[in-house]
């Protein structure tokens, strides 16, 4: 049998204000990706990234709140989606990243936006697109937990909730809850132990939808009051006081002296809520000035004696707000993110596009935040400097992974996404272990890229819905860093362009050299392009924090592109770089046989080799070179493979040599070569519902061995190498399925096949399956004797759902 072990998860978080929570117990951190929920723990020193995806949401998840437990019980995440539906899922007692499916909550007729916690009442609610809110008690039970909805909130006016906070109010157990959404306004609900919600007061300021609300905890706020707060699209945020009985509490005032010259005049009106006989006053307690746009989310610091507020922006900021000891008024005492003047540019220059989520850890000693990338920021507060620094977060597309390609000798990993960027992922070493984490950010472009391959070690090409492909060439400032951080050594570090950088508005990442260091200044950044270039060099004493960080990656790890590929009259489809790096093999969409030709390039001058490839009539799917260059396969909607053959050995001419038209009765999607020990093998893999191995013999090429699964098969790949007098075939379908077979040489029958556990598998169905070549590091099996270590293969996964997963493959038989 085969032991699947995750080495490698990666995906970007959604852009969704309400898609992320901290559970306060465990320090487990849950957000959506995608239709997943990824769990991740931001504080483990080992830095291993995501350790688990959640997959059961078919369409994107919008909302994640952890139930706080009690002693006894489970551990308890809520995830609602755009699929209208509300998933609980419950800890399993094996790991505390491993959580099953416990139930779905089919009620909402809209995506659901937000969801809210009163765990101590057995009580949630959700907020959806189809303008309810509803209310759900939980039981837990000595046999199961239960569920049940007890009560409808229907807005009015209507519009969509947004946001929802909910807070025990008082000592008799009565609930608030805060509902506010795609109105100015905040509407506040009351119920008394027991009984169902009522609205009671409205609460008016703002001049834009409220995006997020965030509420205290009254047995932990200064003098038992509660404080709400929320941020609106208005650029501002309001707090609200709400303390118990008729006695109105003085306003705090502002966070600004602009507020002498506000153009509407503040009120400190009344609003007053009843409950169990009892009565609180709601007051407006300050308005807060700073942010330069929309305020997407608030967070309350935990456990503190005092208040502190945490505010994330489009503009790019996290504020820290808190009122001052003496005079009570709100003030912003700390601000993180970024500061650059060219805000509105590209990411690769300029503005990442604001921080979606920002959230406090259990401790308040460390914060998080999502930026426009889908990448997380970590802050750690460092006592010793009284100062906040960065940390290590991770990174992911967050669109489809539409290719992955292994560098030549296996070093690293590359990927490409609709997100229109280019990705370098490979294993931080050191002392105390390894990690996998996105080391450079190549390209950032302009079009959804398709495909990707790499030539030789420091080269690769990529190809997208535009009509030519593009060559990128390592620059020496990542270079350096793979050798810092991975030992990965490269022979041409001096013949390598120093950095690169994109133009506003355009598509080339051009080539910049390094300035001097004593031109490293900071604060002359904003008013100097060329010095913006000089900081893509990495100073040699910077913490593996600062190389591997966001801000870094959005701007400073772009390859230079030395080569554009012309020919092709529609969007790239398919790339495939000989093992020599000496030919590039291209394609396109097509309709008709004038446009599904295969183009060849050299790569010593770039230029194109004549003639072009005929032999498909759609468009090609998938081209791949045999391990000795010689053979040139391809494979394409018109259902049929052709193997290409080079006319003599180091020529660039290729002709046919095989065909099928019938290979496959649907459309085929992949392809891929089994090792020379096997002969002249390859595998085709199509939306029939089969794999297929053929094998070349004196009269032709035949169907050798038919692999049947449930569903169509979209991606195929076999190890490049021989294991036990076997070929190890992976095999990825539409639903996210993954298996791996052993086939016996000389006859391919099956001797080994197991099926990636369904937890594992992606959401969606699977773009990619690439085998690392060797030579292989099994640094992470250290224990493994020389023959195990052999039986040991990594096989990287790409998938629709914008994850990337590698995983290590030992065969215990």
């Amino acid at each position: 049998m085969f032991e699947f072990t995750p080495e490698y998860l990666a995906a970007g978080g959604n852009k969704h204000p309400a898609a992320a929570d901290w559970d306060a117990a465990s320090s487990l951190f849950a957000y959506g990706a995608d239709n997943n929920v990824a769990i991740w723990k931001p504080l483990n020193g080992q830095h291993r990234g995501v350790q688990a995806f959640l997959r059961g949401h078919t369409d994107k998840v919008n909302a994640i709140k952890f139930y706080p437990r009690s002693d006894g019980q489970p551990q308890i995440i809520l995830s609602g989606s755009v699929d209208r539906t509300v998933r609980v899922w419950r800890a399993l007692t094996t790991r505390c990243v491993d959580f099953e499916e416990l139930i779905t909550l089919r009620s909402h007729g809209g995506s659901i936006n937000c969801l809210a916690v009163a765990s101590r009442k057995g009580i949630f609610a959700s907020g959806a697109a189809d303008a309810t809110v509803k209310i759900w008690k939980v039981n837990f039970g000595d046999a199961k937990t239960q569920f049940e909805l007890v009560q409808t909130i229907s807005t009015s006016p209507r519009f969509f909730p947004l946001a929802l906070a909910l807070a025990e109010l008082g000592p008799s157990g009565d609930l608030m809850l805060a509902v506010a959404g795609t109105k100015s306004f905040v509407q506040m609900h009351v119920a008394e132990r027991g009984k169902r919600f009522f609205l009671q007061a409205t609460l008016r300021g703002h001049e834009g939808w409220v995006r997020s609300l965030a509420i205290t905890d009254g047995a932990k706020s200064m003098n038992g009051d509660v404080f709400l707060a929320s941020a609106s699209q208005d650029k501002y945020i309001r707090l609200w006081r709400v303390n118990k009985g008729r006695k109105v509490p003085d306003m705090a005032s502002s966070t600004h002296h602009a507020l002498e010259s506000a153009e509407k005049e503040l009120s400190n009106k009344a609003h007053w809520l009843e409950a169990s006989d009892l009565t609180y006053s709601l007051t407006f307690e300050a308005l807060l000035l700073g942010h330069e746009d929309w305020v997407y989310t608030l967070s309350w610091r935990h456990d503190v004696e005092h208040l502190q507020l945490l505010s994330a922006s489009a503009d790019n900021s996290l504020a820290l707000w808190e009122p001052e000891a003496n005079s009570g008024i709100w003030v912003c005492t700390t601000r993180l993110g970024e500061i650059n003047a060219q805000k509105g540019s590209t990411t690769a220059t300029g503005s990442t596009g604001g921080f979606w989520i920002g959230l406090w850890s259990p401790t308040g000693e460390d914060i998080v935040c999502l930026g426009r990338t889908g990448s997380w920021r970590v802050w750690n507060y460092n006592r010793n400097l009284a100062r906040w620094v960065q940390g290590i977060g991770i990174s992911g597309h967050t669109k489809s992974v539409t290719d992955i390609a292994w560098a030549k000798d296996g070093t690293y990993l590359l990927s490409a996404g609709s997100d229109q960027t280019t990705r370098l992922h490979a294993e931080w070493k050191r002392n105390c272990g390894s990690s996998w984490h996105e080391m450079a950010r190549p390209q950032i472009h302009g079009y959804d890229l398709n495909c990707l391959d790499s030539i030789g070690h420091s080269q690769f090409v990529s190809g997208g819905d535009e009509k030519l492909l593009r060559v990128f060439d390592e620059p020496r400032a990542t270079a350096d860093l793979l050798q810092s951080l991975c030992g990965i050594r490269t022979l041409t570090r001096k013949e390598m362009p120093e950095a690169a950088d994109i133009p506003v508005l355009g598509l080339s990442n051009k080539v910049v050299e390094q300035l001097g260091s004593e031109e490293h200044d900071i604060g002359d950044v904003r008013d100097n392009q060329g010095l913006e270039n000089s900081l893509m060099m990495v100073p040699e004493n910077t913490s593996p924090a600062t190389s591997i960080s966001e801000d870094r990656l959005s701007r400073h790890t772009l390859w230079p592109e030395t080569e554009k590929l012309y020919g092709h009259g529609y969007e790239i489809s398919a790339v495939a770089c000989s093992h020599s790096g000496s030919i590039v093999a291209t394609a396109c969409k097509a309709s008709s046989i004038d446009h599904a030709v295969i183009r060849l390039y050299s790569t010593q001058k770039w230029r194109e080799v004549k003639p072009s490839l005929t032999a498909h009539s759609l468009t090609v799917t998938c081209l791949r070179f045999s391990s000795d260059d010689r053979y040139l396969l391809s494979v394409g909607r018109d259902r049929q493979w052709v193997v290409f053959e080079v006319e003599e050995p180091g020529s660039e001419v290729y002709h046919i040599k095989h065909t099928s038209s019938k290979g496959h009765s649907r459309m085929i999607l992949s392809a891929s070569w089994a090792p020379l020990q096997a002969g002249v093998v390859f595998a085709t893999a199509g939306r029939d519902k089969v794999a297929r191995l053929w094998k070349k013999k004196p009269d032709g090429i035949e169907c050798s061995t038919t692999i049947a699964t449930s569903s169509p098969v979209t991606a195929v790949d076999i190890l490049p190498r021989c294991v036990n007098g076997s070929i190890i075939v992976a095999v990825g379908t539409e639903t996210g399925e993954i298996s791996v077979y052993m086939l016996g040489l000389p006859t391919f029958e099956t001797r080994n096949v197991y099926s990636l556990d369904e937890g594992l598998r992606p959401s969606k169905y699977i773009t990619r399956l690439a085998w690392r070549p060797p030579p292989i590091d099994l640094g992470v099996h250290e224990d493994l004797t020389e023959e195990r270590r052999h039986q040991c293969m990594e096989l990287a996964i790409a998938s629709e759902d914008s994850s990337i997963r590698i995983f290590s493959i030992l065969d215990c038989s």
